[in-house]
């Protein structure tokens, strides 16, 4: 009876185990019903959140449709009204010629044919190579690039971690690497020497040069970016941080960055020079159609392209419109928009550049340390300047050093990615003038005013009718198309 009462204690025992775990069972069903609950709710909101992000960017998206079929339209009606004057012009001066050769009295036709004849072949000239060209093209070279997108989808899935992993730690900046040069800044960053905590990316950050909210500007695995398109004279601040798949790390520490406005120096350092062999990655124009910045310096840069028998040197001046207490010393322009452009005796920031090889077509041949431009080729080819614009006012004059055989040169701005292989204006990245008055020696001027977002062309400081271009928006390159019968 003892041994079967104590056999009886530790059956016992176990019973009243198995009892307070069939309660915790039980007690788990009810938890996994509630977390199941729970978590699909937290899934379906993730789920939405995509769905609406998703939809935010394809109203995106169709906005920039509408934008390029109102610039297309745009185009190809300004192109029509323009042809129907010209024709109109023409078919007039066809009827008046007519009725004059009907003419009886032979002194008076005599009178008369000279003047006739010169205004009837300048009338045909103007019909030249190019103007019963259309300047658009009526497909939308829009192509959706959903692959990564839909892979991602493909790839969406749980994650469970097992031992979470620490984030990054912040990265530091590399002053000795860091620089901005014109209006492009080159920033550089690497990992503590100790961390060993893997890194999957970067995140590059920079405000608005005015003081505003930083915005992304580059996101990838690459410790070095070149922005550009900056504004000139402007005080930037930027930042990086890492990301891995637990989390994003703290942010750098704020490294301020000024802008070109030094009038005896082309490049800024801060405070030592960028390595030339140490290859950078750029990011172009992160501004120039997001963003809308605020002017940190009231004032209007006057470029100028000065020509010699032997060299060009090309300056450009910011000059303040409105500091109080100047004395200023005013200068005439051939632009009325440009109106009296003042000196101010305070700052005159220099902006300096010159064509750029690296963008050009491969048939473009630079000479005269990148300021002389032709090019092997009988078709036509684009080089673009170096420096690009996306606020300010500013000028630039190019010489015709050579014009044989009558070719078709043009001559104004073009976006990063317009076409090399066709004349400037082929395309909906570039804004060009192709005919009126150049000849070997002439000076061709462009007023680019990014302010009133337009664009005026001078041949000789006479300038070419009313405003050529309008609505102007984004980064502009200065450019030029040109084949070997011309040297500028």
């Amino acid at each position: 009876q003892s041994q079967l009462s104590q056999a009886l204690n530790g059956l016992s025992d176990r019973a009243k185990e198995a009892k307070e775990f069939l309660v915790q069972l039980r007690n788990m069903v009810q938890q996994i019903q509630e977390n199941s609950v729970e978590f699909e709710a937290c899934l379906v909101a993730q789920c939405d959140a995509l769905i609406d992000a998703l939809n935010r960017r394809k109203a995106q998206l169709l906005s920039r449709v509408n934008k390029e079929h109102e610039h297309k339209l745009k185009v190809v009606r300004d192109q029509i009204s323009h042809c129907t004057v010209k024709l109109r012009q023409t078919t007039g001066l066809m009827e008046y010629c007519l009725e004059v050769i009907k003419e009886n009295d032979p002194s008076g036709f005599l009178q008369i044919s000279d003047a006739l004849i010169r205004r009837v072949h300048l009338t045909e000239d103007q019909w030249g190579k190019g103007t019963l060209t259309p300047r658009m093209t009526t497909d939308f070279d829009l192509n959706l690039d959903n692959a990564p997108l839909l892979q991602s989808i493909h790839q969406l899935d749980f994650v469970q971690m097992k031992v979470s992993s620490p984030v990054p730690a912040p990265p530091i900046l590399q002053l000795e690497e860091c620089c901005t040069h014109n209006n492009s800044a080159t920033l550089s960053w690497k990992q503590p020497p100790l961390s060993t905590v893997q890194v999957e990316g970067y995140i590059l950050e920079l405000d608005d040069g005015n003081g505003g909210q930083f915005r992304e500007v580059y996101v990838g695995k690459e410790t070095m970016c070149t922005v550009d398109g900056l504004h000139f004279n402007s005080t930037y601040s930027a930042r990086v941080k890492a990301f891995n798949k637990t989390g994003v790390s703290p942010y750098s520490k704020t490294l301020v960055l000024q802008t070109s406005e030094d009038t005896q120096s082309e490049e800024q350092t801060l405070p030592f020079p960028v390595p030339l062999e140490r290859s950078q990655l750029r990011r172009m124009s992160p501004f120039s159609s997001t963003l809308n910045l605020q002017p940190s310096f009231p004032g209007r840069s006057y470029f100028e392209l000065r020509s010699s028998a032997h060299q060009l040197s090309l300056h450009s001046s910011l000059q303040s419109l409105n500091s109080a207490g100047c004395n200023f010393e005013t200068q005439g322009t051939p632009y009325s928009q440009l109106g009296k452009l003042t000196r101010c005796c305070l700052c005159i920031p220099v902006a300096w550049f010159s064509f750029d090889p690296a963008s050009a077509h491969a048939d473009i041949i630079f000479s005269n340390d990148n300021l002389t431009v032709t090019c092997n080729s009988y078709d036509d080819r684009v080089v673009l300047g170096k420096t690009g614009f996306s606020k300010g006012l500013h000028y630039w004059e190019l010489s015709i050093d050579r014009y044989d055989n009558h070719p078709d040169p043009a001559f104004g701005v073009a976006r990063i990615d317009v076409l090399k292989d066709a004349m400037l204006g082929k395309d909906d990245k570039a804004w060009a003038i192709t005919e009126g008055g150049i000849t070997k020696g002439a000076t061709v001027g462009v007023l680019l005013d990014l302010t009133r977002r337009t664009l005026t062309f001078s041949i000789n400081e006479d300038q070419q009718g009313p405003v050529a271009f309008e609505n102007l928006e984004g980064l502009f390159f200065p450019a030029v198309s040109l084949n070997r019968n011309v040297q500028v």
